[in-house]
């Protein structure tokens, strides 16, 4: 055991930030018995983006020495809302929401862990706490003091603001601890912004007379910008669902500081690889941004993928020719470029398809597109660039 033990530890390396703690989480793999990692998340909208993935690839490895993730639905949080990170309350999702998103989020997420039935189960917290009685949920609220709840950085910066905070908002904490009881989970591994609700989970299973559960936080890198964490709302992300090409494409487009950072969190690149990028000694920084992309691609799609992507974007982008596999698209009468631009790519926001419009990072046959609401007009090839990489031919 002692090797699997120091595989599993030695991967984890490069993505943990910090582990609560360190002895217990090799007590536990020791032991030989199958782990139970928690992954919970609230559904509240199913986008995972490869920040999230880091997380799901630490479990892919547990998975793959016969671990058993267990992918915990907060169904009945989800109507709460976790206030982490959030300035103002959250509004409430009905239920037929939860579940549509709960389903998106099994299929994205199938993009890395294993959903073999050994190593997978789906969990439900509507399962308890949908049937737990007045009286035992008391007893549960009397076992937190109001002190340790408020203690929390988001309280305490809307309290500084003024702001309200409801008492739905702070007992979410205690809810999301009390799932690590149910689940008995051994493990779980979670961005730093949920290690109070992690460690409150460890409260609660002593608190019941259980082992309490490892918490591993991960690394967080900057997104495509090189500024701000990857958020949709700011359109510098990588998804999951991006295809190959979009994957490629965004990857080449993070500013060259970004890349040692991106090697070590995003990719299984050997470190000691990465030593003239960390000395800063790199002569050609396009051939390792190119590298970078491909394996990144290959993680997600595989090795050939990833390598006719890096093809494509060498003879479509650095020999600045338009593909002849630019897929068509047809225009009906009086569509606008919003219109177009929304339907034909939806996993983008329409601030997002404005921002490039403005830009003038939109264009038909080399020129820029005037305005969002003009309409699609054209009379020569109909060859439409979005960004650096996305290509359609339009047709009527």
């Amino acid at each position: 055991m002692k090797a699997a033990t120091q595989q599993i530890l030695n991967r984890f390396a490069r993505t943990t930030e910090e582990v609560y703690n360190l002895d217990e989480f090799r007590d536990r793999l020791e032991t030989g018995r199958p782990l139970k990692v928690k992954y919970g998340v609230d559904v509240t909208a199913p986008f995972l983006h490869i920040g999230h993935a880091v997380n799901l690839w630490m479990q892919r490895e547990m998975q793959e020495h016969g671990h058993v993730v267990q992918f915990l639905i907060g169904d009945f949080t989800t109507r709460i809302g976790d206030p982490t990170g959030k300035s103002k309350v959250r509004p409430v999702i009905p239920p037929e929401q939860i579940e549509h998103n709960a389903q998106e989020f099994i299929r994205q997420v199938s993009a890395v862990l294993l959903t073999d039935p050994a190593v997978f189960e789906v969990r439900r917290n509507s399962d308890w706490f949908g049937k737990m009685p007045a009286e035992e949920f008391l007893k549960l609220l009397s076992m937190v003091t109001h002190s340790k709840l408020i203690a929390r950085d988001m309280f305490q910066r809307r309290i500084s603001a003024g702001d309200e905070i409801y008492l739905h908002e702070m007992l979410y904490p205690v809810l999301q601890g009390y799932d690590s009881k149910m689940l008995e989970s051994d493990l779980t591994i979670v961005g730093t912004d949920q290690l109070f609700n992690e460690l409150m989970g460890r409260f609660f299973q002593e608190r019941f007379g259980q082992p309490p559960q490892v918490v591993i936080t991960t690394r967080i890198t900057p997104g495509t910008d090189g500024i701000e964490k990857q958020s949709k709302s700011l359109g510098n992300y990588i998804a999951l669902a991006d295809t190959p090409r979009d994957k490629f494409g965004k990857i080449m487009s993070i500013p060259d500081a970004l890349m040692l950072s991106y090697y070590e969190v995003y990719t299984l690149v050997d470190l000691a690889e990465l030593e003239p990028l960390r000395a800063a000694r790199i002569d050609d920084p396009m051939s390792w941004k190119k590298r970078l992309a491909r394996e990144i691609v290959a993680r997600y799609h595989g090795e050939q993928i990833g390598a006719q992507e890096e093809e494509w974007f060498t003879s479509t982008f650095s020999k600045k020719t338009a593909p002849t596999d630019a897929r068509e698209v047809k225009v009906t009468p009086g569509m606008t470029w919003i219109e177009l631009l929304r339907r034909e790519l939806p996993d983008r926001s329409a601030s997002e398809l404005r921002r490039l419009v403005q830009q003038g990072a939109v264009r038909l046959d080399g020129e820029k597109i005037a305005s969002e609401k003009s309409p699609v007009e054209w009379n020569g090839d109909g060859m439409v660039k979005v960004g650096k990489l996305t290509w359609f031919r339009l047709v009527r």
